[in-house]
């Protein structure tokens, strides 16, 4: 079969991204643009801020992710783009940019799912995976457990009801003082922690549902901090983002291994921004590994947001046909 070459853009969030995919699964470029330095003082994502750097470099990031992958406008086969979710501001400087390539080079225009992109980030780590599997999405913005049928076919079993873990992670990490982002904060804090120190809640629904619920989790972290205060007792950092941390991997966990059982699949691929957390990969693969379950996950600059992801999930679609229409939106709130 012919080589296909995919331009992508990732534009979702506070990264501006472009890469050159070849074939779903080889990186030929993946260039990412940071903007955590600039929200660190704001303590989280300004999207005003976000969608005004988006602006100013991303004919810069998209010109450098083709010069480093040696090709030209020409050799690529479709444009992939991100159109949702995320900040309606931040997707819409993408996804014009996207658009305005793919029309002016008459190429086709993929659009892609955020939560698709983390998905497939796996296939590009894992040359070997296919469908089916279960695939536990885990980020700043997102908690899902996800049925992967085939490439492109999706079944949701479960996600979160309220804060994201990633999003009560974050919240945590600022009420102890550890600033801004608070995952890779807390992850390392915990090691020296006590992770049974304090007990704080694991929600689970009576309907047997395999949703995840982190909102009750972080106002009791919140009320022990301020109950520590209120009593003058001395707060050991450590021991709270252990048992905090632990709190939310053995949900995790406990789902994600239901999910597996129900569906009789034994390949769990791990992704998003919290599937770089050192505790939920250990814990993960010690537990799924005495059932039996392989647990894959990717490298880290494949958990964070970036465009390679874009461009495998985009080379699947534009196998399947699946192509978009000029007129395509951002929808901050896209389904899978």
């Amino acid at each position: 079969m012919e080589d296909k070459l995919i331009l992508s853009i990732e534009s979702s969030c506070d990264e501006t991204a472009a890469a050159v995919v070849k074939n779903g699964r080889e990186v030929l470029s993946n260039i990412i643009a940071t903007q955590i330095e600039t929200h660190k003082v704001y303590g989280g994502v300004v999207p005003e801020v976000a969608s005004r750097i988006h602006i100013e470099v991303i004919d810069k990031v998209v010109k450098e992710a083709l010069e480093k992958a040696g090709v030209s406008l020409k050799d690529i086969d479709a444009i992939g783009v991100t159109y949702g979710p995320g900040l309606v501001g931040a997707l819409l400087v993408g996804l014009q940019y996207g658009k305005g390539l793919a029309y002016s080079s008459k190429k086709p225009l993929v659009g892609v799912n955020h939560i698709e992109g983390h998905i497939s980030a796996n296939y590009i780590e894992h040359k070997d995976l296919k469908p089916p599997f279960v695939s536990l999405v885990v980020s700043g913005g997102h908690t899902f457990i996800v049925y992967v049928k085939d490439y492109g076919e999706y079944e949701v079993i479960g996600q979160t009801r309220d804060d994201a873990a990633g999003e009560a992670y974050d919240k945590v990490a600022r009420a102890i003082g550890l600033g801004y982002p608070g995952g890779p904060k807390i992850d390392k804090l915990a090691k020296e922690g006590n992770e049974d120190a304090i007990k704080f809640p694991r929600a689970n629904f009576h309907d047997d549902s395999l949703d995840f619920s982190f909102s009750g989790l972080k106002s009791s972290v919140l009320n022990y901090l301020n109950q520590c205060k209120m009593k003058d007792i001395e707060i050991n950092k450590a021991d709270v983002a252990a048992s905090f941390q632990k709190a939310v991997i053995d949900v995790l966990t406990q789902n994600v291994l239901k999910t597996c059982k129900e569906k009789g699949v034994n390949k769990i691929a791990i992704a998003g921004g919290v599937a770089s957390n050192s505790s939920l990969r250990k814990t993960l693969i010690d537990v799924a590994g005495k059932e039996g379950i392989k647990v894959l996950f990717p490298s880290p600059v494949l958990c964070t947001d970036n465009a390679a992801m874009i461009g495998s999930a985009a080379y699947f679609n534009l196998m399947k046909g699946k192509v978009s229409p000029f007129n395509l939106n951002a929808k901050p709130n896209l389904k899978l």
